[in-house]
């Protein structure tokens, strides 16, 4: 793939006390070859950290991670403390395995629904969406042509 610079810049991490890092590596190294400025967090992410770095990189998005299943917990609140940071705009993507693989397979709608209307996610993608696939979505969200 041909990096290219794009002028976007990202914060990735896992959130919480969840220390599965695997899916941010893969995630940071296919944005920054797509051209993004790239802030990796690493796991055991504090909310607040990913706030003040997403100030100081001036960020256009957030990405958290989070494979423990404590999704919901770890994530109440971060909208809210976002906005109350001057991030008002900024986009929020969640993934990874939020919340239990059961949970997952039988009420994807209602956890999608939950972290997008209640959590003020704009997007949360299930374990299964690879970072090809994740890049696309950033591109189209922050509109940029692929």
């Amino acid at each position: 793939m041909e990096k290219r610079k794009v002028n976007k810049s990202v914060v990735i991490g896992t959130i919480g006390e969840d220390a599965h890092i695997i899916g941010g590596w893969v995630l940071k190294h296919t944005f920054q070859q797509a051209g993004y400025k790239v802030v990796f967090l690493g796991s055991i992410v504090p909310q607040e950290e990913f706030i003040n770095a997403a100030i100081e990189s001036d960020a256009d998005a957030i990405l958290v991670s989070s494979s423990y299943g404590m999704g919901p917990i770890d994530c109440e609140g971060l909208r809210d403390k976002c906005i109350e940071a001057g991030l008002d705009d900024i986009i929020l993507y969640a993934g990874g395995t939020i919340v239990a693989p059961l949970e997952m397979d039988q009420n994807w709608p209602e956890v999608e629904r939950h972290f997008q209307e209640d959590l003020g996610f704009n997007r949360v993608f299930r374990n299964t969406v690879d970072a090809k696939q994740a890049l696309a979505i950033l591109n189209a969200d922050l509109g940029i042509a692929d």
